[in-house]
């Protein structure tokens, strides 16, 4: 394959690395390594051995299924059944830890609700099955396991044919046809995660350098695509595209030209890894002339398997200010890396977030009920924070609404009721730290425990008051909509759910939001300042009031 065929333009350099690239490149390796980035070998032949079980396991379900279906021997036999990978591992970025995002293939006669239930009793006859537990009325329907001290996510896929052969490819789209949307979204993972694969020149180089933008995106707080960040795969593909622009490159170079090249992008202008093509489907494809919403997408990334779909949707006014922020940090750390006055590992350092606003919101979903409960509610919190972040954007005063891309979850054993709702109230602020102290860890420990779940999440704001003339900023409107999409949830439950909105001040944070070694932000003791031409902007005062625990 010729140079110039790698993506949508030729290449901007096929300059091969210099000494000093190399140098540098060997360190990053040395980097990598060190923080833990590569598993041992040992390790991953487990997982061969894990996948190779699984595969049996997949055969042997769509042998049963098809005996029940009253099938001949043979023909059950011949039914066949494959699985593939998709996500990190089939990329080659995985790490200790890292989970295996597993695709089921079935034929035409196996149905879905074979694979939960059949599937399902296969497992858990496993002596190396740990936990697990299904999901199937999620976007894509899944089974969560850990399997032999492995965590694998399973998902299934039926194709309209009346077998599947061991070599089967999925790459031929006339596949597609005849299958319901779940089974097009979760064959899409596998066939997006192969196609990446093939639009690189180098793979050994495409994955160390993803590897590196990974573990950064990763520790400055912006890998999260459910927060309005990109996920894993829109990461692999804004790699890819560096890799293709410049072929000959290592990945050192190709980390340094993606910060450069990004921070430079003409946002929205897309970035694609190939032509988006059309099919044999009636499906929609990202088409920003055709669509409004596709027009809506600031940063947009395509995935390069039909049909194409933009894997940055989520991205809002304000995480694009923060991506963009970070991206020219990575610039001027990585001049500081190629000067040799800065290591990888300052362009690695952690987030400062919690260090980093003088205001912050507090969303906490409570639940008085099981920890599967819980789970489920808090899950639609949190896939709702974006839409909360959207609502602040537009308020005036709010220059940025920043999303933390991790939720803390505690349950406490209170009791009685009124401890309960004390700990609710004080929960995602510091004045939790000393009543917690007082509530016993263990369940056993009460008689009748009055048993709370929480999940708080964080949004820091950038407030600028000085056009609105006030020093309070109002955002009672942008929360009560908030409160009314979580209540509107089908399966609200008054009784047992709660949401709050809180505003905590940076000195009232709770101890938990920093690592072991972290010192809280501290206030510095105040001085008199004298004015100035510059002084002139009003400070934000305080957030104005926001209702809080919604719980009817």
């Amino acid at each position: 394959m010729s140079l110039a065929s790698y993506g949508v333009t030729p290449p901007i350099s096929i300059a091969n690395p210099t000494p000093k690239e190399n140098e540098l490149n060997d360190s990053l390796i040395k980097e990598l390594k060190q923080r833990g980035s590569f598993e041992s070998e040992a390790a991953t032949r487990k997982r061969v051995e894990v996948l190779t079980l699984f595969q049996k396991l997949t055969e042997e379900f769509v042998y049963r299924v098809s005996i029940k279906k009253n099938m001949s021997e043979g023909m059950a036999r011949d039914a066949g059944g494959k699985i593939f990978t998709f996500g990190s591992y089939r990329l080659g970025v995985y790490g200790p830890g890292s989970d295996i995002d597993t695709l089921v293939v079935v034929p035409k006669h196996v149905s879905r609700s074979d694979f939960f239930e059949i599937f399902t009793e296969l497992l858990k006859a496993r002596p190396e099955l740990e936990e697990i537990a299904s999901v199937p009325d999620s976007f894509v329907p899944i089974i969560k396991l850990e399997f032999g001290g492995i965590s694998i996510d399973l998902i299934f896929a039926r194709l309209d044919i009346p077998r599947i052969p061991k070599d089967l490819s999925l790459d031929d789209k006339n596949l597609l046809k005849n299958i319901d949307e779940k089974d097009l979204r979760s064959l899409n993972g596998t066939r997006v995660t192969d196609e990446i694969l093939t639009l690189v020149p180098k793979p050994t180089v495409f994955k160390h350098a993803l590897r590196c933008i990974k573990m950064w995106a990763q520790q400055r707080a912006i890998y999260a695509n459910v927060y309005g960040f990109p996920g894993g795969v829109a990461w692999a593909m804004l790699v890819a595209r560096i890799c293709q622009l410049y072929p000959n490159a290592v990945s050192a170079v190709i980390v340094e030209k993606f910060f450069h090249i990004y921070s430079q992008w003409s946002w929205p202008q897309p970035v694609l890894l190939k032509q988006i093509e059309d099919g044999p489907l009636q499906v929609r494809v990202w088409n920003p002339r055709l669509y409004s919403l596709d027009r809506s997408h600031r940063m947009p990334v395509i995935t390069p398997a039909y049909p194409s779909m933009c894997a940055t949707h989520n991205i809002t006014a304000s995480t694009q200010k923060v991506i963009l922020a970070e991206f020219k940090r990575g610039i001027e750390v990585m001049n500081g890396i190629v000067s040799g006055e800065k290591t990888w590992s300052d362009l690695l350092e952690r987030h400062d977030f919690f260090y980093k606003y003088k205001f912050y919101l507090c969303v906490v979903a409570g639940t008085e009920s099981s920890s599967e409960e819980h789970l489920k509610y808090s899950g639609m919190v949190e896939s709702k924070l974006r839409l909360l972040v959207q609502k602040l954007e537009v308020v005036d005063g709010v220059d940025l609404a920043h999303p933390y891309i991790k939720a803390f979850d505690n349950v406490y054993f209170c009791p009685d009721e009124s401890k309960a709702k004390e700990v609710l109230d004080a929960y995602g602020t510091s004045a939790i730290d000393k009543i917690a102290k007082d509530i016993p860890v263990e369940k056993g420990e009460l008689e009748k425990p009055h048993e709370i779940r929480l999940t708080k999440l964080y949004i820091g704001l950038k407030l600028d008051l000085s056009k609105s003339g006030e020093r309070k900023l109002d955002i009672q409107f942008p929360c009560s909509e908030f409160f009314n999409i979580c209540k509107g949830w089908q399966d609200f439950d008054a009784k047992i759910h709660s949401i709050q909105i809180k505003n905590v001040k940076l000195y009232d944070l709770p101890d938990d939001v920093y690592l072991e070694g972290e010192k809280r932000p501290t206030k510095a003791p105040k001085r008199k300042r004298s004015e100035s031409k510059t002084e002139n902007k009003k400070r934000p005062k305080s957030v104005g009031a926001i209702p809080t625990a919604v719980s009817s």
